[in-house]
C-alpha cells in the first residue's frame, strides 16, 4: 500500500486537526469519497481536505454582528436578530429565524421593521428581556393586562415562569382567567354539553340549567309543583361546577367561552331554586298552597336558535279574544298568584342585572 505525503501548511494542519475533533464523520466521508477503484487519488484528497479546512476556518472566524432595527410605537430598537432564534415559537423567532426569507414582514424604505402596532415601546422594551434572560419584569406604571396583550401578540407564553411583577393580585387574576377558561372548557364538554344535546333531541333550541351541589336534593309535591316553571329547568348535580360559578369572574369567563362556541342569549348568575316543600297552607275554598324552601344556586342559560326573531313574531289576526267575564276571571287568578308569591317570592339574581354582591347572600351559601 502506497503512502502519500500531502504538502500542507502548518496553519491548515491545525485546522485539519480541529476539523477532525469537531467533524470526524466528515473526514471519514471525504476519505471514502476519494477512493477510486481501490486506489487513492492524492490530488483529489488534497483538494477536498483543504476545502474542509477552510470551511471550518470560516465558521471559526467571528462574523460581523448583524443588526436589525425594530420600530415600535415610534421608538427604534437596534438588536441582534440572533437573540430571537433561540425562541422559534415566538413571532420574532419566526420573523428572524432560518426561514426569514419567506417572512411576510418586510422592512420599510429605511430598512426598519415596523412591528407590535398598538403596543407601547415601554412594554416592548421589557418584553425584549425575555429573549436575553427568559424573564419579563413588568415595569412600574404598566398594567398586567397591557403586558399580557403584548405577550399574546408576540406569541410569548404568559405564565409565572416568565412574568415577574410587584402586583401579584393582577398577575394571579390573569392566571386565574387562563385556568378558568381551560377548566370551563372541560366542564362544558363533560357536564353541560350532554344536557344540551338531550334538549336538542327533544326539538328544543334553548337550555336552562340549574347547578346544585352533590348533597342537594329536590322533593316537589306532584300535585302542587312550584309556580315558577322550574319543571322546565335541567338539574346538574356538581359541587365542582357549583364552586366554580361562585366567583363572578369565572362566570364572565364562562360566558366568553360560550360565545366563542357560537351560543347566544347567554345568562349566567345566581337564582333561588326550590328544593323541597316547607309547609302546606289551606286557603279559603279548600285550595292548598305549598311553601317551598329556596336555596341560592348558580344557573346557566343559553340558546342555539337561528331564527329567534321570527320565532318571537306574533300574528295578531290569530289571537283569540276573551270575553269580559273571562278577563275578570283571569284578573282574579293573577291577584291570587301574586298573593301566593308574596308569601315566598323567588330570588333571582342574574349576572347581567346583579344588584346585590355575593357576600350579602346567606352565610350557608357557597361553602365548600
Amino acid at each position: 500500500m502506497k503512502t502519500f505525503h500531502l504538502i500542507m501548511p502548518l496553519s491548515q494542519q491545525i485546522f485539519l486537526f480541529l476539523t477532525y475533533c469537531r467533524f470526524p464523520k466528515t473526514l471519514k466521508a471525504l476519505a471514502s469519497k476519494v477512493a477510486i477503484n481501490g486506489t487513492m487519488n492524492p490530488l483529489l484528497l488534497q483538494k477536498d481536505l483543504e476545502t474542509a479546512v477552510w470551511a471550518l476556518a470560516v465558521t471559526l472566524i467571528p462574523r460581523h454582528q448583524e443588526k436589525v432595527t425594530l420600530l415600535v410605537d415610534g421608538t427604534r430598537f437596534v438588536v441582534n436578530p440572533q437573540i430571537f432564534t433561540a425562541h422559534p415559537d415566538t413571532m420574532l423567532g419566526r420573523m428572524f429565524g432560518p426561514g426569514r426569507e419567506y417572512n411576510f414582514t418586510r422592512p420599510n424604505e429605511k430598512g426598519e421593521y415596523e412591528i407590535a402596532e398598538g403596543n407601547s415601546a415601554t412594554v416592548f422594551r421589557a418584553v425584549l428581556d425575555f429573549y436575553k434572560t427568559g424573564i419579563i419584569n413588568c415595569p412600574d406604571g404598566i398594567s398586567i393586562p397591557d403586558l399580557r396583550d403584548t405577550c399574546d401578540y408576540l406569541c410569548i407564553n404568559f405564565d409565572f415562569n416568565t412574568i415577574r411583577c410587584q402586583d401579584l393580585s393582577a398577575l394571579l387574576h390573569e392566571l386565574s382567567n387562563d385556568g378558568a377558561h381551560k377548566q370551563f372548557d372541560h366542564y362544558l364538554e363533560e357536564l353541560i354539553l350532554p344536557i344540551m344535546v338531550g334538549c336538542a333531541k327533544k326539538g328544543e333550541r334553548e337550555c336552562h340549567i340549574v347547578v346544585l351541589t352533590d348533597e342537594d336534593s329536590v322533593d316537589w309535591d306532584e300535585d302542587h309543583p312550584p309556580p315558577m316553571g322550574e319543571e322546565y329547568s335541567q338539574i346538574l348535580y356538581s359541587s365542582k361546577l357549583y364552586r366554580f360559578f361562585k366567583y363572578i369572574e369565572n362566570r364572565d369567563v364562562a360566558k366568553t367561552v360560550l360565545k366563542e362556541r357560537g351560543l347566544k342569549n347567554i345568562h349566567i348568575g345566581i337564582e333561588g331554586y326550590p328544593t323541597c316543600k316547607e309547609k302546606i297552607k289551606r286557603r279559603p275554598g279548600g285550595r292548598s298552597e305549598v311553601i317551598y324552601n329556596y336555596v341560592q344556586r348558580p344557573f346557566i342559560q343559553m340558546s342555539w336558535e337561528k331564527e329567534e326573531g321570527k320565532s318571537r313574531h306574533v300574528d295578531f289576526q290569530c289571537v283569540r279574544s276573551k270575553s269580559l267575564t273571562n278577563l275578570v276571571a283571569a284578573g282574579e287568578d293573577v291577584l291570587e298568584d301574586q298573593e301566593i308569591l308574596m308569601h315566598h317570592p323567588p330570588q333571582v339574581d342574574e349576572l347581567d342585572g346583579l344588584n346585590a354582591p355575593l357576600s350579602q347572600m346567606a352565610s350557608n351559601d357557597f361553602q365548600d
